[in-house]
């Protein structure tokens, strides 16, 4: 196929990056704002249920649905043909694999945000965290289950450990297009990168901790990471701290959204933020 021939892909991954920056925003916003009048931070779940009691909230659990699902569609796309150059390497379908995961992963928000809008929430009273408590609870019922939940626990601490590489070592430089918008905006894309990271990796360690527990109650998403966060030293300043990264995350959404680079659609000699900021330091050296 001819580079032209994936141009059609490129509505896909906006969509779907734009609303998983409305994800974020929400999250962190609704937390800070819970965090302000005295409460604690939201999950994901409680978020999105939170949005139907605002004005505007049915318009953005909405445009929310269209970009989980956009953002499925892209990651499935994306895998299938390699098309920002991961290769047929190890290295490189890990990667497309992690892609379809994290399809997934979107997807079933989506549907909550479909289940808020259209079918008046379902379980929406037991909140995200009941439902993976649930999903955990029936693995562990399985032959060698809590080995399934610790393996699975582990994988997600492992890509919580990529997502802070890649903020430490600003590989996500080389997918952005280089701008004005995006070089000074650097410093805040690496922090929301790494919010996110470490936000992953605690609940891995959370899956951990219940598959050595055999207790899926111990076990959770978004909302019990914000918990585990508060019950430690210094905790309510270190959810502020998560929360405002998680922020910057939304924005890194929203940056992709705008200036990815998708190299077998748009070819590969547009300048990344990645070769701008590299001649900019030999520049200074120089």
């Amino acid at each position: 196929m001819s580079q032209s021939d994936f141009s059609w892909s490129i509505l896909f991954m906006r969509a779907g990056y734009a609303g998983r920056g409305l994800v974020y925003l929400v999250v962190a916003g609704f937390s800070l704002y819970a965090i302000w009048v005295g409460g604690q931070a939201q999950g994901t779940s409680s978020a999105l249920e939170q949005l139907e009691n605002t004005g505007w909230g049915m318009a953005v659990l909405f445009l929310i649905f269209l970009g989980m699902v956009a953002y499925a569609i892209w990651r499935l796309i994306d895998a299938i043909y390699d098309l920002e150059a991961y290769g047929s390497e190890a290295k490189g379908m890990i990667a497309r694999t992690g892609m379809l995961i994290t399809g997934i992963i979107h997807l079933a928000i989506g549907i909550s945000a479909f289940s808020l809008l259209f079918m008046g929430g379902g379980d929406s009273g037991g909140g995200g965290g009941s439902s993976i408590t649930g999903a955990v609870a029936t693995v562990m019922g399985l032959p060698a289950g809590r080995w399934i939940v610790g393996i699975v626990g582990a994988i997600v601490i492992a890509t919580g450990a990529y997502y802070l590489h890649k903020a430490w070592k600003e590989k996500y430089r080389q997918h952005i297009r280089a701008n004005e918008f995006t070089l000074r905006w650097n410093f805040m894309l690496k922090a929301g990168l790494g919010a996110q990271g470490l936000v992953i990796a605690i609940i891995g360690g959370l899956f951990v901790y219940a598959a050595w527990r055999a207790n899926a109650n111990e076990a959770g998403g978004v909302g019990e990471a914000f918990d585990w966060l508060t019950a430690q030293p210094y905790g309510q300043f270190l959810v502020v701290f998560v929360c405002v990264g998680l922020l910057g995350f939304a924005l890194f959404c929203f940056v992709n959204a705008a200036y990815r680079i998708i190299p077998k659609a748009e070819g590969d000699d547009i300048e990344t933020l990645g070769a701008r900021l590299e001649a900019k330091a030999r520049q200074a050296v120089g």
